[in-house]
């Protein structure tokens, strides 16, 4: 819930700045955004797991020490991080064909250092059951954030400058209030010095940190060409659009942050055990209820969202926001919890480096010969979705089983089926309408909303035993309509 309110939130800036700059200055801005994310993925040494990992298998009085010293290690890793971007601004900004790029980094560069140290906090929080102080944090860092970032622009007529500095200042609030969660988290139990130490801890992270690398590769190949042989004004077209619905993100991020202290607790050095399994397939059906429907109905109506978010001239946005998504629909597998509970990180590790080589090879391969960015984008999907076919490969050969029992086919095709009878006919409705794009938007999701329930309950697809812990009990009447 806090990750939703996020999205809500989140989406808001680049809403606004889209329409505030001309493309070349937005596109300068996502790639400062782009250049940060993609280094990211290597300085954080897949530290934010090891909160997860380590804490359950301590008693509750060894946990603020282990806290420090993994928070100690983001420290020296965000310095470093800070002076990177910022004597390396000249040559990313080179690679990247934009020169401009080059004094944006350098006022973007204070921006790692704060934020670093707060990686991992949703981690802790799960470990510590305490996902309600998360989503707290998550709400207020975020609304923070936007506001700093989008009011130089809107009240100051500022520049895509000023909505960087505005971020480095909210990355120092979200810094100060994270160390002081850490710090509430830990303060009612006595403490005491683990046995945990540093060569423990990267020993856990060092093969993420390859995987990091493999996957940075991965997950800005396809940006890296679109930016360096399309030009900017592509480039702002494709990181909008590009984009898989946030919605799959948070619902398999937080999955994912509940399961690995949960798997950690229950793999006993001798395998997954039955009950292991099955709490992975509910998750995967929960997930899937969530994340199919809202998919399917934003693959047909991706034109109409691009333009309602960004404006008319972001219309072909619509393309990119269409392959990203289609992809989606595989990506509700959350194999990454179970990998890395069992301490399978070199095999995590393998997997990242043979994908990030293919997806190199081949996107390059489609640059020269098609020059069109949307093979580049499709060609990089097709690789992404080859990766969690092989992860699916390693859950399974641990489990001792094969690849379909690790799935509830049946149950996940009738929740496909709803979704797209539902997106059909409210598509082939909506054609028949003339009015405009926002009202189209309001009136295809309640027409998909309401299609969608009825086809559920003809097929027989429960939703309440998902729903109802989060509607409250006086809006108790809500359930009773739900299939």
């Amino acid at each position: 819930m806090g990750n939703l309110f996020s999205f809500m939130v989140g989406i808001l800036s680049p809403m606004i700045l889209s329409r505030y700059f001309d493309k070349a200055d937005y596109g300068t801005y996502k790639q400062v955004m782009y250049v940060y994310n993609t280094l990211l993925t290597v300085f954080t040494l897949g530290l934010p797991k090891a909160y997860a990992y380590f804490i359950p298998k301590f008693e509750i009085k060894y946990s603020k020490d282990i806290i420090r010293k993994i928070t100690r290690i983001f420290w020296i890793l965000g310095l470093f991080f800070s002076l990177l971007l910022y004597w390396g601004s000249a040559p990313i900004s080179r690679i990247l064909g934009n020169y401009e790029l080059e004094y944006a980094l350098k006022c973007f560069s204070p921006v790692p250092l704060f934020l670093l140290p707060t990686m991992g906090l949703d981690n802790i929080c799960a470990s510590f059951q305490r996902t309600r102080t998360l989503a707290i944090y998550t709400i207020v860092t975020r609304i923070f954030t936007v506001g700093c970032t989008v009011l130089p622009v809107i009240i100051g007529r500022g520049t895509y400058v000023d909505a960087i500095l505005g971020f480095d200042c909210a990355s120092i609030f979200t810094c100060f209030l994270a160390i002081l969660i850490k710090n509430r988290l830990t303060a009612s139990t006595l403490q005491e010095i683990s046995s945990l130490r540093i060569k423990e801890i990267l020993s856990f992270s060092i093969p993420l940190l390859t995987a990091s690398l493999w996957g940075m590769i991965i997950s800005s190949s396809t940006q890296f060409f679109i930016s360096r042989y399309y030009g900017n004004d592509v480039f702002a077209d494709f990181s909008n659009g590009f984009m898989e619905l946030p919605f799959v993100g948070m619902i398999i991020g937080a999955v994912a942050t509940v399961l690995l202290p949960a798997f950690s607790r229950m793999d006993n050095e001798s395998g997954i055990n039955q009950d292991t399994l099955q709490l992975w397939k509910t998750s995967l059906i929960k997930s899937a209820k969530f994340i199919f429907p809202m998919t399917i109905y934003s693959i047909f109506f991706a034109k109409i969202i691009m333009v309602c978010m960004y404006g008319s001239q972001y219309a072909d946005s619509s393309y990119y926001f269409i392959v990203k998504n289609v992809s989606s629909l595989f990506y509700v597998v959350p194999f990454a919890p179970i990998i890395l509970s069992l301490g399978k990180t070199k095999e995590y590790s393998r997997v990242h480096m043979v994908i990030s080589i293919a997806i190199v090879i081949f996107e390059y391969v489609s640059v020269k010969v098609f020059s069109i960015p949307i093979v580049t984008a499709i060609v990089g999907e097709v690789c992404n979705l080859l990766k969690i076919f092989m992860m699916v490969l390693i859950v399974s050969k641990y489990c001792r089983i094969g690849v379909l029992q690790l799935f509830d086919l049946k149950s996940l095709s009738r929740i496909l089926i709803c979704g797209f009878l539902a997106a059909i006919l409210s598509y082939i409705l909506i054609c028949c309408i003339d009015i405009s794009e926002l009202w189209k938007l309001i009136i295809s999701f309640l027409l998909f909303v309401i299609m969608y329930i009825i086809f559920c309950k003809l097929l027989k697809v429960g939703y309440k035993e998902v729903l109802k812990p989060m509607i409250p009990y006086r809006l108790d009447f809500i359930v009773k309509l739900l299939p």
